[in-house]
């Protein structure tokens, strides 16, 4: 029995050892041979996609020579921080403020001695500072909450292209027309943060409270007076009432002067409007009725849905040719991956005839597999001055069935927060210590492909390249017109506004800078 109970465990011991190493990082591959693997891999255009109800959404604008200028507005419903507010008698505005926040990089943050801070904006793209107009309108566009071209069964689908819908709907005139042009037409995100000074009536005491860099513009009083505190009977009571009455804000981006403009990423959904008001108070003593004014409040929240709307213009010919006429036979030279409506690239592993039935043949212990994407460097230099900012992160998915492949499942590893996250799995960007360019973005598929060569009933997929925003979003949009390969894109993709250009696998491309898929194995004793 001893010795029967010692083979089993040196049986399992050895069906678990092509697991080992797995799921190690870096570079070291213990001596293990290795197999390289011509890869194919092409450009395919987005185009319009679904952007409804983003967790980021973009806003300014943004240009980088190599793809172009990025041009992000953006359109909201509102919702009553409590419905049915109670106004009491002559009512009278005293401030109306949106304020939006801003992404800060918590590790950067200076705290003074005299409790103030110093900030790093994150997440703002572009030159620092730079100007953009910026106009905040009602918006006139009731956004449904379900199709009726589905027979209100499905969600309604709002577009990226579907700036011009809301532009013409907007009514009225800028609601943020105040007389500092920091807020409308100069404005900017300003890492300053916001400073107020109380003194309570009854003790003199002055309390100083201060906020974290955000957007805060002061809305016009007259508008909000007459929509909100003075609103026809039964507008505020419900929900829904009250989202049909005020559909809504649009904010507009526009350039300033000569400026090239900021992009910011924004979690819209922290927004909200806080109308400040002063209103009588009655108190009756005996026959004695005294009349005081107190300080009331109403919020609206940017609640409900919302729509990221973007503008494609002054496209870079070499990125319109690369993604109007990909070459799907040989591959492309670059692949070029831009978020929003960009585009993405698309690889098909193991296309050399025979290869995957020689592979699954020789009974090799796969121990790991990767895909080294090299940046080129050249397309993403910096232009005349004009910073070219690279997207932290790519995402590789199984394209034939739309989901994560099963790397990405296998990794329960996690960042600073979950977008950082699936550290094993990769794709964050490599950077050269001396100028802070990209060199690489690495993917670790060694369980899809440990699959793909073990199981000759597994199907070899085509693999989806785009850029992220959030690793740890895999859902996916629809796009306006499906292409041949695909009528979806993963969402994460469309929130991110940058690009980066890789070198694909085609024959032409230097060796040493040439995709190929590289698969670490031993051989069975």
């Amino acid at each position: 029995m001893l010795v029967l109970a010692s083979i089993i465990l040196l049986y399992s011991c050895d069906k678990d050892y092509n697991a080992i190493g797995g799921d190690l990082i870096g570079d070291n591959h213990f001596d293990f041979s290795t197999y390289t693997s011509n890869v194919i891999a092409y450009n395919q255009k987005i185009g319009p996609v679904q952007s409804n109800d983003f967790a980021v959404n973009g806003l300014g604008i943004y240009t980088n020579p190599a793809f172009g200028t990025t041009t992000a507005n953006f359109a909201t419903q509102l919702s009553l921080g409590s419905v049915s507010p109670e106004i009491g008698n002559n009512a009278e505005i005293e401030s109306v403020v949106l304020t939006v926040p801003y992404f800060t990089d918590a590790t950067k943050t200076v705290t003074n001695t005299d409790g103030s801070h110093v900030y790093e904006l994150d997440s703002i793209y572009g030159g620092s500072p730079a100007e953009i107009k910026l106009s905040v309108y009602e918006s006139g566009y009731f956004m449904r909450d379900l199709d009726p071209a589905g027979g209100f069964q499905e969600a309604q689908r709002y577009y990226t292209n579907q700036n011009v819908n809301f532009d013409n709907a907007k009514v009225g005139n800028r609601l943020n027309d105040d007389v500092n042009v920091a807020q409308n037409d100069g404005f900017f995100f300003s890492v300053a943060e916001y400073v107020e000074k109380t003194t309570d009536a009854t003790t003199k005491v002055e309390t100083t409270t201060r906020t974290a860099p955000g957007m805060r513009l002061n809305l016009n009083k007259s508008f909000f007076d007459s929509k909100i505190i003075h609103a026809p009977a039964g507008k505020l009571a419900t929900a829904d009432v009250f989202k049909d009455y005020f559909r809504g804000l649009y904010f507009k981006v526009e350039k300033s002067g000569t400026s090239p403009g900021n992009l910011a990423l924004l979690n819209f959904k922290l927004g909200k409007i806080t109308i400040k008001y002063k209103e009588d108070l009655s108190t009756t003593v005996g026959t004695v009725v005294t009349v005081t004014r107190v300080d009331k409040s109403i919020v609206l929240n940017m609640a409900g849905n919302s729509v990221s709307l973007l503008e494609q213009t002054n496209t870079n010919a070499l990125y319109a040719n690369a993604t109007t006429s990909p070459n799907t036979v040989d591959g492309d030279e670059n692949l070029f991956l831009k978020g929003g409506e960009g585009s993405m690239a698309i690889l098909d592993l193991f296309t050399t005839p025979g290869e995957l039935t020689t592979l699954r043949s020789n009974g090799w212990l796969i121990n790991e597999a990767n895909l080294v994407f090299h940046i080129d460097a050249d397309k993403m230099k910096d232009v005349s001055g004009v910073k070219v900012f690279e997207p932290n992160r790519i995402y590789l998915y199984d394209l034939t069935n739309n989901r994560p492949v099963v790397d990405y499942f296998n990794d329960a590893t996690t960042g600073t927060n979950p977008k950082n996250g699936k550290l094993i799995y990769g794709g964050m960007i490599n950077k050269e210590t001396a100028t802070n360019k990209g060199l690489t973005y690495k993917i670790r598929i060694t369980n899809q492909i440990r699959n793909l060569i073990k199981n000759s009933d597994s199907t070899n997929v085509k693999l989806g390249l785009v850029v992220t925003e959030d690793i740890s979003t895999v859902t996916s949009s629809y796009l306006k017109t499906p292409n041949t390969f695909s009528s979806r894109v993963p969402r994460a993709s469309v929130m991110n506004p940058l690009g980066t250009i890789l070198y694909g696998g085609k024959s032409t491309v230097p060796v040493d800078k040439r995709l190929k898929l590289e698969i670490f194995y031993t051989k069975p004793n």
